[in-house]
């Protein structure tokens, strides 16, 4: 690939390795012409290439319903670069890029358009004159999952390499299912034609840099680990929100609400880093046996009056000034539905280190800002000399992990206010990933793309792991769909929700931070 200049890099970065090794790798994009793919995955690609981390033998494959000219995908994709990539086009390197990137059109159950797709790579194969591990990415709408997976396997494509370090690999967006059942036989689906490690169950969310640095907080800082249990810890709050409304996709998210699109899947997975036992190694099973651990441990949760669940949907009210609708008025919306637009849940992990803390889970749409945290807030201390509120502002010290939209952590804790006087007050100790590491930070995708390239499965989600989490979710769907519109609340847009998600707290003396910096 292009080489570029070690000194355009930050200097904190300067010596850092940057190749990871990445054999001659053909991917080929299910979905090709889909809105994931020009704004994530061809820049992801591209910007892993400006780094020098695609291998020198990289080959692009799109593949789609609609009939596309190779020079037409080119085009398209160069025209995506511009508008999506992260840096600059390059045209030195796109150009280098662009010979080895082709289309190929099919249908998604026509058996004869893999088995031509089979052949276009074992001609890329033959003229390279080496061996070249095949990628599949699946970035579809989940209904045409199972012929996708079915006619790789029919067509001979998931076995190639069989046995070697260049077998082929698959990586899945989510959905995993809609409920247990569903995770269950796609499960089956995917391993009917996949060994798991082949496998690679895709949630951008593990791509970023706070998220992939839990780990590294946690147990390579002896001030935390120490306090990282029920002795210490009063309770964890994990926030995803959302400003934006369901805009013109009101029909897809109908179909699936809050609780689908974020709780089950990626907040989760912040879940599990956040509370699960240190791994024996670094090694992928091992970290993915940990949080599977930490998953089956996580109790049932009761529905009902004074459960541990509440949903809503989002009323009109004011974002940024301006006034927005309702869900109920939002665009292809039934005038019946029941779809949860927010859902805030109270989760109890039986195992020594978390017996009593309470896990408060909360996301939505329409709310206060975008921001997505994870608060570790801390017991006070008992006996305080500072316990008189008339002269101390005191805050529990709470340790903030800030995913998006600025990357960070940020420490609260009390000080003393400058002056003769003993007064105290709350105060913030920042870190920025952009302030000390420079802000142009890879992509999530880059990362996730580059691992599966590798075969490193750390970031990825396993089949398992998908089957526990709907252990515990499922059950709460199915009673809120018996339920209807039965106890669905309401909350004004631009809010942080509705009243009923902070009783939640109150019953055990705790109430939502205010999320964000």
């Amino acid at each position: 690939m292009l080489n570029t200049d070690a000194s355009d890099r930050h200097p904190f970065l300067q010596g850092l390795s940057k190749h990871r090794g990445a054999p001659p790798t053909a991917i080929v994009i299910f979905g090709a012409s889909g809105d994931l793919t020009a704004r994530k995955l061809i820049p992801a690609l591209y910007n892993l290439g400006l780094d020098n981390l695609l291998p020198r033998d990289f080959y692009l494959i799109g593949y789609g319903r609609k009939p596309i000219p190779d020079e037409d995908f080119r085009n398209d994709s160069e025209a995506a670069l511009k508008k999506f990539s992260r840096r600059p086009l390059n045209d030195e390197l796109f150009q280098h890029m662009r010979p080895n990137i082709y289309y190929h059109d099919g249908g998604y159950d026509d058996l004869a358009a893999f088995e031509s797709l089979r052949e276009k790579m074992l001609g890329i194969e033959k003229d390279l004159g080496r061996d070249v591990q095949f990628m599949f990415y699946i970035s579809t709408p989940p209904s045409v999952f199972k012929p996708i997976l079915e006619n790789l396997g029919a067509s001979g494509l998931a076995k190639h390499g069989e046995g070697t370090d260049l077998a082929s690999k698959v990586v899945i967006e989510k959905p995993f299912g809609r409920d247990l059942a569903t995770a269950q036989e796609l499960n089956r689906i995917i391993t009917n034609q996949f060994d798991e490690k082949q496998v690679y169950r895709i949630d951008h969310y593990l791509g970023k840099e706070t998220v992939q640095d839990l780990m590294v907080l946690r147990f390579a800082n002896s001030i935390f680990e120490p306090l990282w249990n029920r002795n210490y810890v009063e309770c964890v709050q994990i926030t995803v929100a959302e400003s934006l409304g369901v805009g013109t996709r009101g029909g897809y998210y109908d179909q699936s609400g809050a609780t689908r699109d974020m709780l089950q899947n990626h907040t989760m997975q912040l879940l599990a880093l956040t509370a699960m036992e240190p791994p024996v190694s670094l090694s992928a099973e091992d970290i993915r046996d940990e949080k599977v651990k930490l998953l089956k441990a996580i109790q049932p949760m009761k529905t009902g009056p004074d459960g541990d669940v509440v949903r809503a949907q989002y009323g009109e009210g004011l974002i940024d000034g301006e006034r927005v609708p309702g869900y109920m008025n939002e665009k292809d919306i039934p005038e019946t539905s029941a779809t949860e637009t927010f859902a805030a849940l109270r989760m109890s992990i039986d195992n020594w280190r978390w017996q009593g803390v309470p896990f408060y889970l909360r996301s939505g749409k329409r709310l206060a800002r975008r921001v997505s945290e994870i608060a570790i807030q801390f017991k006070q201390p008992s006996g305080s000399l500072f316990s008189d509120p008339s002269r101390f502002d005191l805050a529990s010290n709470t340790l903030v992990i800030q995913i998006q939209p600025d990357e960070g952590v940020t420490l609260l804790m009390n000080s003393k206010i400058p002056g003769l006087e003993t007064r105290t007050q709350p105060v913030k100790m920042h870190f920025r990933y952009a302030t000390t590491f420079g802000s142009n930070t890879p992509e999530a995708y880059e990362r996730l793309i580059l691992d599966a390239m590798v075969g490193d499965s750390t970031l990825f989600i396993r089949g398992d792991e998908t089957e526990t989490s709907w252990k515990l979710y499922t059950p709460v769907l199915e009673h809120w769909a018996e339920c209807g519109r039965k106890g669905l609340e309401e909350y004004t847009s631009g809010s942080w929700g509705p009243l009923a998600a902070d009783r939640l707290l109150w019953q055990r003396k705790h109430e939502w931070r205010r999320a964000g910096p």
